[in-house]
């Protein structure tokens, strides 16, 4: 074998890999596309109500979550230190 006819088989093989690879790409994104159009959207379920445990009808942070929060800050920087 020479040169150019191993130079000929390596061009061969590279454009038909690209080929295929192009190819399953183009499929990949295709079905992709048309699961996304035919799979309903799962959407979070509503809360029924919107306030939170935490805080009262005034719509203030109790003070066992202030308390909480201030400790876990100060132990988080006396670690730091």
């Amino acid at each position: 074998m020479d040169l150019g006819s191993t130079l000929e088989q390596a061009a061969t093989l590279m454009l038909t890999g690209m080929a295929v690879v192009f190819i399953f790409l183009t499929i990949l994104i295709v079905l992709v596309n048309l699961m996304s159009r035919l799979v309903p959207e799962e959407l979070p379920p509503q809360a029924a109500s919107t306030t939170t445990p935490n805080q009262n009808n005034n719509g203030q942070i109790s003070g066992n979550t202030i308390a909480a929060i201030s400790a876990a800050v100060h132990k988080y920087r006396s670690r730091q230190r």
